[in-house]
């Protein structure tokens, strides 16, 4: 039998502004009360300013809970990426990841932004030309971050933190010809490699709520604004719970029992 779990809610594309002051107070509530971890999956800011990131750092700040985060698309836009990380770690204790992992009450988590490219056989290849080929270099060494941080961790319970796509299933529903700028799937090789507990993205605000990888780590799309719409009279977060320890036969328990918008199920 499991010992314990720790409740992890999930959401991701914030996009706080500097006008976004008191707006994410009411969601950061109701995380408050029905989880022991937040997890935050990029676009954190709406152009990567450092007063966006104040504002945010500021709505977090009240927030008592253990805070891990990557950033998104959006949180580089401005060039001060760095600055952003810092502000949210300095004033409000995000552990910002970015190919690298921690371990929080017993639970191990790693993280890294990802990169666009494409899915399956419809992926960018580094043929042609020298911007092509860097494009697809950057999918790589995101892959490769990936997998260092997933190999660092060795607890049983593994969240695994991301801003674009693994798969394309979680896509699904947004315009097909963004699909390639959505995600990724070389970040699926080394999620089906280290199968973590569970993996959490955003990005794709018109996509699929879950899906699975090809070796069956489940995948929750944490959108604000998909979960929003989907789920309007519920917070719009995802929690699950992950167990902490070992099965009752001594072996790593990495069952997870998920809700959508707050409601355990």
């Amino acid at each position: 039998m499991t010992s314990t779990v720790v409740r992890v809610a999930a959401v991701g594309d914030l996009h706080c502004t500097r006008t976004s002051e008191g707006m994410f107070q009411p969601l950061f509530a109701k995380i408050a009360d029905s989880a022991d971890v937040l997890v935050l999956c990029g676009d954190l800011t709406d152009y990567g300013t450092p007063e966006e990131a104040r504002v945010l750092a500021k709505e977090l700040s009240a927030l008592r809970l253990p805070k891990v985060a990557v950033l998104g698309n959006h949180d580089f836009e401005s060039g001060a990426a760095d600055e952003v990380t810092r502000i949210l770690t300095d004033a409000a204790g995000v552990v910002v990841l970015d190919g690298t992992a921690v371990e929080v009450l017993g639970v191990g988590f790693a993280g890294a932004k990802g990169f666009p490219g494409g899915f399956g056989a419809r992926a960018l290849q580094a043929w042609g030309e020298a911007p092509v080929k860097a494009f697809v270099a950057a999918a790589i060494e995101e892959a490769l971050k990936l997998e260092s941080a997933l190999a660092r961790l060795r607890t049983p319970g593994r969240v695994a933190l991301l801003h674009y796509a693994p798969i394309g299933a979680t896509v699904d529903g947004e315009p097909v010809e963004i699909y390639p700028f959505l995600g990724s799937s070389r970040l699926e090789e080394p999620i089906n490699r280290y199968r973590p507990t569970v993996v959490f993205h955003g990005h794709a605000h018109r996509g699929q709520l879950e899906g699975a990888t090809s070796g069956g780590v489940p995948v929750y799309n944490v959108a604000l604004p998909l979960l929003r719409r989907r789920f309007p009279e519920q917070a719009p977060i995802r929690v699950v719970e992950v167990p902490v320890g070992a099965d009752e036969r001594g072996a790593p328990d990495t069952a997870a029992t998920v809700s959508a918008a707050g409601a355990r199920a």
